[in-house]
This record gives C-alpha cells, structure tokens and sequence, in this order.
C-alpha cells in the first residue's frame, strides 16, 4: 500500500480526523475499495453535495444547507424566547439529543483567548446581540466549557448585553470545571440546565 500514492494521500486526509489514526485509516480504506460501488460512488455523491451546499449560517453559526436555509433561523413555527450560546456545533448536536433544551441555538465558533483579546471581532457576537434585540429575548443561556476560556467568553458576552432586556444564564452544578460541552452525559447536561444561574450572582 505505501507503494501507492492515492492510498497513501487518503491515509493522510482520513487520519486528520478526529479518533482516527493511519491504521484506522488503512482499515477504511480496504473497506472501500471492497465495496467500491455500494460506499465509494455514493459518498463521492455526498461529500460532493455537502461540499458545495452545506455551509454556516452567518447569522447564528449552525450549519445550514443552501437548498434550504437556516432551520435554526428560520424556524416561524415556533417562537422561541431564549438562545442557548454554544462554542461549536459538536456543542450544540449533543444538547440536541440530551432534548432537555427546546429555543434557539447561537454558535460562537470558538471562544475568546485568556492571552489574545484579538479573536473577539472572529466570534458571531454581534450577530447574538442583533438577535437578541430583533427577536425579543427573554433569557440568553451561555453554555460555554468550563475552561478559563469559555469563563472569559461568558462574561464578555454578559458585558455586551448589559444594556438588553434579556436575562442571561449560565449552566450551573454538573458542568465539571475544565469540562467541554460536547463531551457531557445527557444527565451531567440535564443537571447543568436544570440547575442554571444568573451570571451576575457569582
């Protein structure tokens, strides 16, 4: 197989992702080419489709498909009156299947740095605050990791919308300190919801 540059090219993509390393890679790979046109033709069909027609919704950050628009956006059917603020998507997938949260959905797309002020302007914070306002929310849900990152994220996001109406929350008893939201148990998340606090009353 080292001998063959398009394996080996292939090794090196599958391995950037995540849990995955060379020797998994090799094993997908031999899988493919096994079943060549029941996995291989139709996930070039996929990965093809998802290339061009999946991207994020520049307004709340969750991934939206161009063939449809912004379920998170553009959801008339219910109006919510709270967000939940998350750091990335794999944040907001696993609050989704706990089911224990049911509004909208705000993805930063990162946090800001302890050590870098800079990355405030790379953040979708403006755009929660347009939301905010535009939507009439009552109560903001920050659910950012317990790292000294996510802390510093929260606060910032609480000083920019001190001159809103909304109340703004944070996830309380359950969330380990340096924990990640992506990485939580459905009850460890239901707790940390349940037993959230105003940011301020710390």
């Amino acid at each position: 197989m080292k001998n063959i540059p398009e394996i080996e090219n292939l090794v090196k993509l599958i391995s950037k992702l995540p849990g995955l390393g060379p020797k998994s890679a090799r094993r997908i790979i031999l899988k493919l080419i096994s079943n060549r046109n029941e996995l291989i033709k139709p996930m070039l069909s996929s990965l093809t489709d998802l290339f061009k027609n999946v991207a994020r919704c520049k307004s709340c950050g969750t991934l939206k498909s161009n063939l449809s628009g912004c379920n998170n956006c553009e959801n008339l059917t219910k109006k919510f009156g709270k967000i939940c603020v998350v750091e990335d998507i794999a944040d907001q997938w696993s609050i989704e299947s706990s089911s224990i949260y049911q509004g909208y959905f705000h993805i930063l797309g990162g946090t800001i740095s302890s050590l870098n002020s800079q990355n405030k302007e790379d953040l979708l914070i403006d755009s929660l605050l347009k939301r905010v306002v535009d939507e009439n929310i009552e109560e903001v849900i920050i659910a950012t990791s317990a790292t000294v990152e996510g802390q510093t994220t929260a606060f910032y996001i609480q000083d920019k919308l001190k001159n809103t109406n909304a109340n703004v929350t944070k996830l309380a008893q359950g969330l380990p300190v340096g924990g990640e939201i992506e990485n939580l148990d459905d009850g460890t998340l239901i707790s940390a919801f349940k037993n959230r606090h105003e940011l301020n009353s710390q």
